[in-house]
């Protein structure tokens, strides 16, 4: 189930975007509140952009834009809305997407192509460890790629491991769609009570939420971890609300490919430019196709790299390589530039540890500071002298480590009404 477009070649995919872009930029002027006080206001003559290159005459828009103007982004009638889902925004309160049904369809396609592109097929059968509800998204659109694509789906939500083990067991999924951390806890559970895993009949997992992979593609530790106990294919897929699109690695696995009928992304520098070809900048998207909150420009926060090659699957789409971090969340600590996910990614290594939070904040001259609140199994001298060694030799400095009972971490991680973990709590201003 590879769309033509796909296998075009890199001119004509450009050209097929470029004729969407124009259609979206029509679509926008005539019914969007929010871009027509934005091409006014910036002086856009929207009959110039007839090119990507031209993109960059439009300013870009930001999460902050959706905060403030939010019911200024819905470009159809209330009575046309058939889905309401949030996310939450960078000044507190959730950000409101509406979708139509037109909408929907392009969410089922989009998880249908990608899930096709990791190898899933009409007689699959996949298990989703995400919830469906809190006006959440991503289960929604699980749920809807798997029945277009005609697979079979077992909805079981998030956590559980006894209720996963007792569903893997029943109705032999093929494939789950979970955080990757939750699967180390999924082996956990299976040795402690005798379950072969490698006679599951378990294929591979639609990884979400966490990185699988370094930025050469190579495994990172949590990967490594469950690969060596686990016998199944691992797939990584990037989404988020805002984008109404995923990029799913193929079964070449070196990053998410590009659906070009769905998104224009690029990668922008500091001063909103393209980067150079290769190099990290942050994600920004134009939506293609979507009715009800289309997006043009608009910034994600996560920084990465995209990679050009033709892949060998086929495809001549671009693919997003792993996600280094959030924009907002880098840290200069030390002199030294970090992100999350590679503090997190050593605090993997420890079989010791049991879960963590990143706390960063600012201390009293201003300046960055970092400072893990762990639970381990067992405290000792010796594992905090361990991770401090560990965090030395992999980045080059040591941030503060305090130690929690587990209690203690999982509030945090899970506050009231959380519907995914958090593992990183940014208290800077």
């Amino acid at each position: 189930m590879i769309p033509d477009i796909e296998k075009s070649s890199t001119a004509d995919i450009r050209a097929f975007q470029e004729k969407k872009l124009v259609e979206t930029l029509a679509y926008l002027s005539k019914t969007s509140k929010f871009y027509r006080r934005h091409f006014e206001k910036h002086n856009v003559d929207i009959a110039e952009i007839t090119s990507l290159e031209y993109l960059s005459k439009i300013p870009t828009t930001t999460k902050e834009d959706l905060q403030l103007y939010n019911d200024d982004f819905i470009c159809v009638p209330r009575n046309k809305i058939i889905d309401y889902v949030t996310t939450s925004g960078t000044l507190g309160d959730p950000v409101t997407f509406a979708l139509s049904d037109k909408d929907l369809d392009r969410l089922a396609y989009n998880e249908a192509i990608s899930f096709a592109c990791a190898g899933i097929g009409e007689n699959d059968v996949v298990q989703l460890m995400t919830t469906m509800d809190r006006r959440f998204m991503a289960g929604l659109a699980y749920f809807l790629g798997v029945r277009k694509l005609g697979a079979g789906i077992v909805r079981v939500g998030a956590g559980i491991p006894e209720l996963q083990w007792d569903s893997i067991l029943k109705f032999k999924p093929t494939y789950l769609i979970t955080v990757p951390s939750f699967l180390l806890k999924l082996i956990a559970h299976a040795e402690k009570h005798g379950i072969d895993i490698n006679n599951s009949g378990v294929k591979g997992a639609i990884c979400i939420g966490e990185p699988l992979r370094e930025q050469d593609f190579s495994l990172n530790t949590l990967s490594s971890k469950i690969l060596s106990k686990w016998d199944i294919k691992l797939y990584s897929t990037y989404a988020s609300t805002e984008m109404n699109t995923a990029f799913t690695e193929c079964e070449y696995q070196i990053g998410g490919h590009h659906h070009p009928e769905l998104i224009i992304p690029e990668i922008l520098d500091d001063n909103d430019n393209p980067v150079e070809q290769g190099e990290i900048g942050e994600l920004t998207i134009t939506t293609l196709g979507v009715e009800a909150m289309p997006l043009l420009r608009f910034k994600t926060g996560d920084m990465l790299r995209m990679h050009h090659e033709t892949c060998k699957c086929g495809r001549n789409t671009p693919r997003l390589g792993p996600v280094l971090g959030r924009k907002k969340q880098m840290i200069k600590y030390k002199g030294t530039t970090l992100y999350p996910p590679a503090m997190g990614n050593i605090l993997n290594d420890f079989s010791e540890v049991d879960c963590y939070i990143i706390e960063i904040s600012h201390n009293d001259i201003g300046t960055d500071e970092i400072t893990l609140r762990i639970s381990a199994k067992t405290i000792s001298e010796q594992l905090l002298h361990n991770i401090k060694d560990h965090f030395r030799a992999k980045l080059r400095v040591t941030p503060k480590i305090q130690f929690h009972n587990k209690k203690e971490i999982l509030a945090m991680q899970f506050p009231e009404m959380s519907r995914k973990p958090i593992n990183v709590i940014d208290k800077r201003t």
